[in-house]
Order: C-alpha cells, then sequence, then structure tokens
C-alpha cells in the first residue's frame, strides 16, 4: 500500500484525537489503532500527548462563561470549593503520570490491550447506566468525586482503549454525581491534565536531545486540526448529555472491541501457521 504524505497522515490523527478525546471510547486507542495496524505512519509518543493539548482549547472555548465565572467568583466558598477539588483530581493525576513515567510505562505497540480494553470498557459503561437508571445524581461535586476522578485519569493513561473522560464521566456517575456535572468537571480537570501532560512530554524529549528529530511543523498541524474538530464535538457533547445516556456509545466499543479481538486472534494464528 502507497505510503500517505505526512501531513495528510497527521490531519487524519489530529481529527482522530479531536473527535474522540472527550468520547467515551478513548482517543489514545484510537490513535494507536491505525498506527499499529500499519495504516497510517506510526508517530512519536510526543505526538499523541501534545495534539491533546489542541482538544483541551476546545474545552476552554466552549466553556469561556464558566471558566470566566469561577475566575470572578473567587470570594464565593461553592467556586473556592470547586477549585478545589479540580486542584485535587489534578495533582493525584500528576502524581501518577510521574511515576508512569518513572516506571517506563510507554503507549502499547500491538493492537490487543486497546481491543481489551475497548471491549470491557463496554460492559462498564453498560453495568453504570443500569445502575444508575432513573437516579438524576447530585449536582454538587464531592471530594470523594474528585478523588477518584483523579484515579480514574491514571487508570486510563496506564490502559490505552479505556478512555481518560469515560473514565472520569462513569466514576463521578456511579459515585452520586448528576451525568452533566460530572461531564463538565471531567472536561474541566482535563484542561490542566493535559496541559501538563504536553508540556512535561515535551520538555523531557528536547531535555534528553531529541528535539531534533520531532517535526515540529506537522506537530503543530496535528494539534491545530485537534483543536478544532474537538470545539465541534464538546459542543455536541454537552447538549447530548443532557437527555441522553452513553449506551450508544457502549455499543460502539463493543463492536469495535470485538472486531478487534477477532483480528488480533486471526493475525494470530496467521503468524503462527507461517512458522510452523
Amino acid at each position: 500500500m502507497e505510503t500517505l504524505p505526512t501531513w495528510i497522515a497527521v490531519v487524519i490523527l489530529g481529527l482522530i484525537e479531536g473527535i474522540t478525546e472527550f468520547l467515551p471510547i478513548s482517543s489514545t486507542g484510537h490513535l494507536l489503532i491505525p498506527q499499529n495496524l500499519g495504516w497510517l505512519p506510526r508517530q512519536s509518543d510526543l505526538f499523541s500527548i501534545v495534539i491533546q493539548s489542541g482538544a483541551v482549547l476546545a474545552v476552554v472555548a466552549v466553556f469561556a462563561d464558566r471558566v470566566k465565572s469561577l475566575a470572578t467568583s473567587l470570594s464565593n466558598p461553592d467556586t473556592r470549593s470547586y477549585l478545589a477539588k479540580l486542584t485535587t483530581a489534578f495533582v493525584i493525576t500528576a502524581v501518577g503520570g510521574v511515576l508512569i513515567k518513572k516506571l517506563e510505562i510507554g503507549l502499547p505497540e500491538t493492537v490487543a490491550p486497546v481491543a481489551w480494553a475497548t471491549f470491557i470498557g463496554a460492559f462498564v459503561i453498560f453495568g453504570i447506566e443500569a445502575w444508575r437508571k432513573n437516579h438524576e445524581g447530585e449536582e454538587t461535586i464531592g471530594w470523594r468525586v474528585a478523588i477518584a476522578v483523579g484515579l480514574a485519569q491514571i487508570l486510563a493513561a496506564v490502559f490505552p482503549g479505556t478512555s481518560r473522560s469515560g473514565a472520569s464521566i462513569l466514576i463521578a456517575m456511579a459515585l452520586g454525581a448528576a451525568r452533566p456535572g460530572a461531564t463538565e468537571f471531567s472536561f474541566l480537570v482535563g484542561v490542566p491534565t493535559l496541559m501538563a501532560a504536553g508540556a512535561y512530554q515535551t520538555f523531557n524529549v528536547i531535555q534528553e536531545g531529541g528535539g531534533a528529530k520531532e517535526d515540529w511543523a506537522m506537530l503543530a498541524l496535528g494539534t491545530m486540526v485537534s483543536a478544532i474538530s474537538a470545539f465541534l464535538v464538546v459542543r455536541w457533547l454537552v447538549h447530548f448529555v443532557q437527555s441522553h445516556t452513553f449506551n450508544g456509545f457502549a455499543w460502539y466499543r463493543l463492536v469495535m472491541g470485538t472486531a478487534l479481538l477477532v483480528w488480533v486472534a486471526v493475525e494470530g494464528e496467521a503468524v503462527n501457521q507461517l512458522a510452523d
């Protein structure tokens, strides 16, 4: 198969990141699949992490009024409490991220881990939606939820295919938070989380002398495409969660996870036959 021009592959990956970052279907998993299957040229871990920063800009734009409200009402105890909870979730995630880096846990180079995470995640969504059915939940985000969201983001980082936003929203709902409030909290805590991850990874690459090997123009292009596509998705999703469950995304994960597991099994059988 003829190799796509780099800029086209980068645009496609930017679109994938922007569309999937805030949906409960895992952006990292969707980025890895076409690269691991050889459909698109494999990019660096820096690329995969930094283009998430573009998606974060969409949250700032969509929630501009909410961010402004928080910034201009710091004298309000409720505002300070909410910001403290956002900070707590972020700090937990940041500490976990540093540990992941120290343990040298990288992105998987095979499809199987992503396939299993995608498949299992479908049943997690079904289960939580069934459990919380007919329960509107609490609009106020509690400390227990904030801590759990931080831990959920670490889980998603260790197991690509889990979905950072999905894990965050669903754990918040499981602990009694209302769907809109859980979604907003997940999106807002993603801003410092993903920006910090991008900055940390960039600093490490430059410090280790790998900056010269990166195509910064293509990285900027992927980030820009990610930001634009994520803006449209976030605007839609904020309205969608007001009156819909996440079961539709669970069905998507179930079908996709099953297809990937079948592919892994068939590919493994073919490799075994060649070895024989």
